[in-house]
């Protein structure tokens, strides 16, 4: 029985350096109960309101960045012997006034290129998004520096076999080199104004920048989350390294939520944080990458979704909505910031429910169905695959440890099930935000 616990309270208290995002905050956080249209209202610009100025939300008071002040919310929620409410759990994540505190986000060269912006940023969001996962685990992440021959660098950071998390990989990748005919055919799919001439066979360089995660949990009511954000040029095939401009660049990315489980308010809560980071920017965004998130993560064999979405986007270039590179490149800051917010308060509050091992077979069952997208559809799966030089330890590392597969697995099949509540929304995406 999975309880219901009561919304995210919106009576909260938060206080900020900047005046104007202080303002801002300050006309969101208007206190109303929940249901009513001015308290959905509310909770749905609350993020905006401070991603406008900048901010990354923080999962825990005291791991908010001094410089920033701090965020306290008064919450209240009902409680069960099986699922301790979410409410509550949220307001214990506020008491650790002795937990280390991450580095403020590193501000990248001003003037600098984007593609190096990029790379500096992606690498400050993997520690902070690792000192987070850490402070609700108790373990610390495995960190692994490698270098790429045909040029590049990268971290992976793994934790395996936590108290908390089965397998968690948060991965930076800042790559250049020369992309093979396979590789440019591939990306002509989606940009046919890219100049080359497939008789040719010419090798293109390119530069790519991205930061790539995937959380698995060991708790079946603890959800799986990916997030994925990156940047990409490519040149012409006589560009000198560092000097000749890109022929074309665009970003991508993204995060969806994969639960075993339905818990509504988790879903609403993922998705309007979400929401309040791409709102900031561009009220369009959040609706056209939500269906394009529900297109993407489709098995098609399977008939059904990969999970219940979120966000997903690509090639957005100069000119989308009306925007600049520079501009486009802080919607993609923003919502990366916005993931911590959007999920870790989740685990947070699920990572001890009681379950069964019915519960824990359903669960592997349903990484089962995450490996098929993973190995089949996955676009960026393909494209490591294909790159020379790929490191295939990164590129699998969303994989999880366990997983199953059973034939003709009837659970779910029930409707009147929570296991096959699940696939009803999988079958037919809902709105959550």
């Amino acid at each position: 029985m999975i309880s219901a616990a009561r919304p995210l309270s919106a009576s909260c208290r938060l206080q900020l350096v900047s005046p104007s995002v202080q303002r801002c905050a300050a006309r969101s956080f208007t206190t109303a109960r929940a249901g009513h249209a001015a308290g959905r209202r509310a909770a749905q610009t609350m993020g905006a309101a401070v991603a406008a100025g900048g901010v990354a939300w923080a999962v825990y008071a005291t791991t908010l960045p001094e410089s920033l002040g701090s965020i306290a919310c008064d919450q209240s929620s009902g409680e069960t012997a099986s699922s301790p409410s979410f409410t509550s759990r949220i307001s214990s994540l506020f008491s650790g006034s002795s937990s280390p505190k991450p580095p403020a986000p590193v501000a990248a060269t001003p003037n600098a290129p984007i593609r190096d912006q990029m790379s500096t940023y992606i690498k400050d969001l993997q520690q902070r998004i690792v000192g987070a996962l850490e402070e609700v685990d108790g373990q610390k992440f495995k960190q692994d520096v490698w270098t790429r021959k045909e040029g590049g660098e990268g971290i992976s950071c793994v934790l395996q076999g936590g108290n908390v998390i089965e397998k968690a990989g948060v991965g930076v990748s800042i790559v250049h080199g020369k992309l093979p005919p396979a590789g440019i055919k591939q990306m002509r799919a989606n940009h046919k104004d890219i100049p080359w001439d497939p008789a040719s066979q010419d090798h293109l360089p390119f530069t790519a920048a991205g930061i790539s995660l995937i959380i698995h949990p060991h708790n079946p009511f603890a959800p799986t989350v990916h997030a994925n954000y990156r940047y990409f040029e490519l040149y012409a095939a006589d560009a000198i390294q560092g000097v000749s401009p890109p022929i074309a660049s665009w970003f991508g990315g993204g995060s969806d939520l994969t639960p075993s489980y339905l818990i509504e308010e988790d879903a609403v809560h993922f998705h309007r944080t979400v929401k309040a980071a791409c709102d900031a920017h561009d009220k369009s965004f959040y609706p056209r990458f939500k269906k394009w998130a529900d297109k993407y993560f489709f098995i098609s064999h399977r008939g059904e979704a990969r999970g219940i979405g979120g966000v997903f986007f690509d090639d957005l270039s100069a000119g989308e909505a009306g925007k600049s590179t520079e501009e486009l490149f802080a919607f993609v800051k923003d919502a990366g910031d916005s993931f911590v917010q959007s999920y870790v308060p989740l685990l947070a509050a699920r990572k001890d429910t009681p379950f069964t091992e019915e519960q824990k077979r359903w669960q592997q069952l349903r990484r089962g169905r995450y490996v098929e997208f993973n190995l089949v559809h996955d676009r960026g799966t393909r494209f490591g695959l294909l790159t020379p030089g790929a490191r295939i330890e990164s590129i699998l590392m969303s994989l999880p440890t366990t997983a199953r597969w059973e034939y003709m697995n009837e659970m779910g099949a029930n409707a009147a099930t929570e296991e096959g509540k699940l696939v009803e929304v999988l079958r037919n995406p809902r709105e959550w935000a």
